[in-house]
């Protein structure tokens, strides 16, 4: 099949939607098929151009047989939400002519991800055009994430937004997202049934697995052997709530071999840094290459996954596959009723949002209780490989799309 991806991040980020659109153009293409893609210079999560690219020049390449084609984009260095709409549509604008170029290689589906939904119209233009089928994967949704956290605000706006959203979405002949509660709101948005699939991402169980010895990582930043270390590895995100670990640290304080790792790159970083002087102990990593997570992830006693109430039913956090499939409990600061809650049922423990007291009490009932580390991490090891197999996942993402185009054909 000829596939074109159509969507803002993409390899060599490697944290979020970028890596995931990057592993599965690069599966797609090993597997025989013709993959072009249609992205921005890789920025993510530093909020910076990465060295070698321009933010303002059109650049092609290949990577791992895949046909890229990088579009200027406006990246804030301190992105809010006015800069957040102007760097989307950016993007939008500036890989238009790109996309419609594409229209003569005739692609038999587009697959354009959300973030960012300014490149659905086009999208859908493309589609209509050159006969390809059209297939939307949402890793957030964006709009709903923009009002539920306050970013937009106005009741006509959202009132507005929604009925344009809802007529873009019934247009796409295949819309997938990557949580069983984001494809109920798909369906609360008038999206049929028969038109959405479960995507979910993935995490390759054979590069992330329990190591059987002492993480390299306590050597480098010098963590005696016996020390607890709870670490949160991921985005710096405004909607992470991560401010919750640095209170944590401080309440722990006194808990001598109990030490937090801070690692990744996000727009909050500077902030966080800024509060937590004095604040525990706290070790701050930046983000670290891929061949170094899984001795990374091996690190953790506990993975904490903190996230704000008003957003975790919003979204699937992609860095969960990671910490399940290296055999180490998670503690989420999450809803109850969440996904998030049902997966970590036998593998973490859930603690109520913008609670620290709470989510010192789980800390302290894995520091206290290692044989409960190991049974619980055990269960996130086999969780992971069940449910989470990179191989598993892609395959029937690839089954799905030759249903497509053998439907395409008898058209």
């Amino acid at each position: 099949m000829k596939l074109l991806i159509y969507g803002i991040n993409y390899s060599p980020e490697l944290t979020g939607i970028g890596k995931y659109t990057g592993e599965m153009a690069s599966w797609l293409a090993a597997r025989g098929h013709q993959v072009r893609v249609v992205a921005a210079p890789p920025y993510y999560p530093q909020w910076q151009i990465t060295k070698g690219y321009s933010p303002w020049l059109y650049k092609k390449e290949e990577m791992d047989a895949v046909s890229v084609t990088r579009c200027p984009v406006y990246v804030p260095y301190k992105p809010s939400a006015l800069k957040r709409i102007l760097h989307l549509a950016s993007f939008a604008l500036s890989s238009l002519p790109i996309l419609l170029s594409n229209i003569f290689w005739k692609p038999d589906i587009v697959i354009v991800i959300e973030p960012p939904f300014f490149c659905a119209p086009a999208t859908l233009l493309f589609s209509r055009i050159s006969g390809a089928k059209s297939w939307l994967h949402i890793q957030d949704f964006e709009i709903d994430a923009a009002f539920d956290l306050g970013l937009l605000s106005s009741s006509f706006l959202k009132k507005t937004v929604y009925v344009f959203e809802r007529k873009l979405l019934k247009m796409f002949h295949r819309i997938s997202t990557i949580s069983l509660p984001m494809l109920e709101k798909l369906k609360s948005k008038g999206i049929y049934k028969d038109k959405v699939t479960l995507f979910p991402n993935w995490v390759n169980t054979s590069a992330i697995t329990p190591l059987y010895r002492i993480s390299e990582y306590r050597k480098k930043l010098g963590i005696p052997e016996s020390f607890f270390v709870a670490l949160y590895s991921g985005n710096m995100g405004e909607k992470q709530g991560i401010e919750i670990l640095v209170e944590a640290a401080q309440k722990l304080s006194s808990y001598k071999d109990v030490v937090f790792v801070i690692c990744g790159q996000g727009a909050a970083r500077a902030r966080l840094e800024r509060i937590a002087e004095g604040r525990g102990k706290i070790y701050w990593l930046p983000l670290q290459p891929s061949e170094n997570l899984n001795e990374l992830l091996n690190l953790a006693d506990v993975h904490l996954l903190p996230q704000k109430s008003d957003s975790d039913g919003l979204v699937m956090p992609s860095k969960l596959t990671g910490m399940l499939a290296s055999g180490k409990p998670v503690i989420a600061t999450v809803d109850a009723e969440s996904q998030i809650a049902e997966v970590l049922e036998s593998s973490g423990i859930i603690s109520p949002p913008g609670q620290v007291d709470g989510l010192c009490a789980a800390i302290r009932e894995y520091y206290e209780n290692p044989e409960k580390r190991v049974r619980d991490g055990a269960k996130a090891r086999e969780y992971a490989v069940a449910h989470m197999s990179e191989f598993n996942i892609l395959e029937s993402f690839e089954q799905c799309l030759h249903q497509m185009s053998d439907e395409q054909l008898k058209l």
